[in-house]
């Protein structure tokens, strides 16, 4: 009994290391401004989002675990290819802008640690993915990446040192506040966009294929998921109560470095350290991910040969995207955009993209030809429809507002 227990949580992982993946410095830097402007009036919409991730991901990971086929592999076998693409480009184009904002937030990090300019750590940080991704195989990667998903708890620790009043979160927690206007509905929207990221999607439906699971396996998956996304939403949610009570009112932060430098003298030196440790290991496991999901979408999309297991002469197209999503995300770091304008774009391709698979996610969930007794129970279905119409009213709205400004 002790041996199959053992057995089943070494067969954890995918969900895992994408739960934690979520967590990513650009997501870090918008849950320190949603609990810095905010305070704890949002953290509703982390309990709300927690079962909706749960529905979303599960149901992309149950996809390629019965079909033993990743997303992009799914939707040319039974839709359009030029909806294919669409999703693709518009991914990958959110994903290397956002590679390019946690490239950039880590190196800052770095920079305010040693004294020495960021520009010097982006390369190196670069080389050191690369490195891990190109020679090492997929069982070694994955452990890195759990270990460092992990490590994600000092953020937790930090929330309890903030010591914040009990009776302030359960109120916000369970209590909805809505405000009917443009600054709440694009925090919701850049909330969720950051909580329930295109590329988590692709990529854990990814890593199951890779992983040769069978259908036997659906419990342990489905395990895996939902502790991977809850601890996801743990770690934002600790985010959230840590900048609330530490620096609330600090309207003007809109970099991690901007964040860091706030929370340097308002908390001290230790909990300073705990955040920068948070972000920096936060984007060696979330890069990787960022680039890995591209890869797989693109070298899935054309039919190509894909996967951490392969060298690079056996699989040539899955690492050439793989290492130009690294390369492009250090020339957009290296040019004039700076990374809150890549972070505001990548939002406005995960507004697009999350109401498009959510509703695609909810029609192949229940497609008995794809999955035959596997479809999705009342929960995802649910949490899926949800998904979808909070998803697509608040990027309706994005594009409105954006059309009148």
């Amino acid at each position: 009994m002790e041996k199959k227990r053992f057995k089943k949580l070494r067969e954890l992982g995918p969900g895992i290391i994408t739960g934690g993946a979520g967590d990513d410095p650009a997501g870090i830097l918008t849950y320190t401004i949603v609990g810095a402007t905010t305070g704890f009036s949002q953290l509703w919409l982390m309990l709300l989002s927690t079962p909706m991730m749960i529905a979303v991901q599960d149901t992309a990971a149950k996809l390629a675990l019965v079909t033993g086929k990743s997303l992009p592999e799914i939707l040319n076998s039974f839709y359009s290819k030029k909806l294919t693409y669409f999703i693709v480009l518009c991914l990958a184009t959110a994903n290397i802008l956002t590679i390019g904002a946690d490239l950039q937030a880590v190196a800052v990090i770095l920079e305010i640690i040693t004294g020495i300019k960021s520009v010097y750590f982006l390369i190196p940080v670069t080389a050191l993915i690369g490195y891990l991704v190109v020679f090492k195989q997929y069982r070694t990667v994955k452990k890195v990446l759990i270990i460092l998903t992990l490590v994600l708890i000092v953020y937790v620790i930090s929330a309890f040192m903030s010591k914040p009043s009990l009776i302030d979160l359960l109120k916000n927690t369970f209590i909805p506040k809505i405000q009917p206007d443009l600054a709440f509905v694009l925090a919701v929207l850049g909330l969720l966009g950051t909580t329930i990221s295109p590329y988590m999607i692709f990529w854990q439906a990814s890593e199951e294929k890779e992983e040769h699971a069978t259908v036997s396996q659906a419990k342990v998956m489905t395990l895996d998921t939902a502790v991977g996304m809850i601890y996801s939403n743990v770690i934002a949610y600790a985010i959230i109560v840590s900048s609330a009570v530490m620096i609330f009112g600090h309207t003007e932060i809109q970099t991690i470095k901007d964040a860091a430098l706030a929370l340097k003298p308002a908390v001290g030196d230790y909990a300073f350290f705990i955040f920068s440790i948070g972000v920096v290991v936060s984007g060696f496991l979330a890069i990787p991910v960022l680039a890995g999901s591209s890869a797989y979408a693109v070298a899935d999309t054309f039919g190509w040969r894909e996967g951490m297991d392969y060298k690079v002469s056996d699989a040539k197209g899955f690492y050439v995207v793989f290492l130009g999503s690294l390369l492009i995300g250090n020339i957009i770091d290296l040019s004039g955009l700076s990374a809150v304008d890549a972070l505001y774009y990548s939002q406005i391709f995960d507004g697009i993209l999350l109401p498009v698979l959510s509703g695609l996610l909810l029609i192949l969930g229940n497609n008995k030809k794809i999955l035959g007794g596997y479809t999705n129970g009342i929960f995802n279905n649910l949490f899926l429809l949800i998904t979808f119409f909070v998803s697509s009213i608040a990027t309706l709205y994005m594009f409105v507002s954006l059309l009148k400004s």
